[in-house]
């Protein structure tokens, strides 16, 4: 095999199939499934997909690890459920396989991300360089616990030709999102040992977060859905604050605890 694509899944019965469709072409399609219990894998199935349930630690870098591992193809092609591979792009990488003597075991690929039905091009969603092609030999595993990175043996290049990533549909879906990963982030940050949380350092991480989207990155230029978009990244910035500030308190209330204890 050359081309094995990777998908992590799990209740994605809205977008898989868009995504296996500009897949169609790879040598083999591994799914990791992380407990879907919708029509995820029954539409995966009609795709002739390879299924591999997986119900070990939950995160990114080791669901990606896993599909390494279940991967039989010299080349793996990481796709996201809500990603589309272009026939540009797919075309651009059967040209890299065929090289020979290519020097790079690993490619970034820009992404089009459309949010809220329209593409942005400001706010830091273009070009968005994604690491997620390599040669299997080189890719060592994953690393991170929110925002993993590969860790690989070899030169990194850049692909021309874009995936689409239909980011997010409806507000009520990135609330979700947030409330999920705002989680992993606050305990991340608090085992970190992170200073506690404070007005001014509330007042700061806004900001500092307003000042990247809406002035560096001149969210406004994508219009109203750039504002809001923009105003939302600091809202969830703020929220992953606001749950460390909260793992802060109660751990002061059970040491506060134990010391009135001890002192009795």
């Amino acid at each position: 095999m050359k081309i094995s694509a990777v998908i992590i899944t799990k209740n994605e019965e809205k977008m898989i199939t868009g995504c296996l469709r500009t897949l169609s072409w790879a040598d083999e399609i591994v799914i990791v499934d992380t407990g879907s219990t919708d029509k995820t894998n029954a539409i995966a199935k009609k795709y002739k997909a390879r299924i591999v349930n997986y119900d070990g630690p939950a995160s990114y870098a080791q669901w990606r690890n896993k599909g390494l591992k279940e991967a039989k193809g010299e080349w793996i092609l990481y796709v996201d459920a809500d990603e589309r591979v272009t026939p540009s792009l797919r075309q651009e990488i059967i040209n890299l396989v065929s090289q020979q003597h290519s020097v790079y075991v690993a490619s970034a690929i820009p992404r089009r991300n459309f949010i809220f039905g329209k593409e942005f091009k400001h706010g830091g969603q273009w070009p968005d360089y994604q690491k997620r092609f390599f040669k299997k030999s080189a890719l060592v595993k994953w690393t991170g616990k929110v925002h993993e990175e590969p860790d690989f043996k070899g030169k990194l290049g850049y692909i021309k030709n874009p995936l689409l990533h239909i980011k997010h549909e409806t507000l009520t879906e990135m609330v979700e999102k947030t409330n999920d990963w705002s989680e992993v982030e606050g305990k991340l940050m608090f085992e970190a040992h992170h200073p506690p949380m404070t007005i001014v350092r509330f007042g700061s991480v806004a900001l500092r977060e307003f000042w990247l989207r809406m002035i560096k990155q001149m969210a406004f230029l994508d219009g109203g859905e750039g504002i809001i978009y923009a105003m939302y990244q600091v809202f969830s910035r703020f929220i992953s604050y606001a749950k460390l500030w909260e793992l802060q308190i109660k751990s002061e209330a059970r040491n506060t605890k134990i010391e009135t204890n001890t002192n009795v």
